[in-house]
């Protein structure tokens, strides 16, 4: 399980950042957030206790697809799609695409936050 660094800052300073990576003009350390939220809000959405129990379901089930964690979990299918598809933008699942299923896999154990 990978750790992943969040961090926390204003749209612009976000935006900033990118632009001057992009451009050349900085090169971000490796212990820098790869992952940015606007809020704390907004990260408490993702990682609300409801979803850090799911990620810890999918690490400790190993479940072989989403009907599956549905069953594991008590989640309607649907609900657990999208939160999961969620999670998978904020590389903290990866969801495994065979020919008949999509199987979850927890990417993340751990999280360090800096807010700026």
């Amino acid at each position: 399980m990978k750790r992943i660094v969040i961090g926390i800052a204003p749209q612009d300073d976000i935006r900033a950042r990118a632009r001057a990576i992009a451009r050349g003009e900085r090169k971000p350390a490796a212990d820098e957030p790869k992952i940015w939220f606007t809020s704390m809000r907004s990260l408490a959405e993702v990682l609300s206790d409801d979803n850090r129990a799911l990620l810890k379901l999918i690490r400790e089930a190993r479940p072989e697809s989403l009907n599956r964690l549905a069953e594991l979990s008590g989640r309607a299918p649907s609900n657990l799609s999208r939160t999961l598809k969620t999670m998978q933008r904020y590389g903290l699942v990866e969801l495994r695409r065979s020919a008949r299923q999509v199987q979850p896999v927890a990417t993340a154990g751990e999280f360090i936050i800096r807010a700026a």
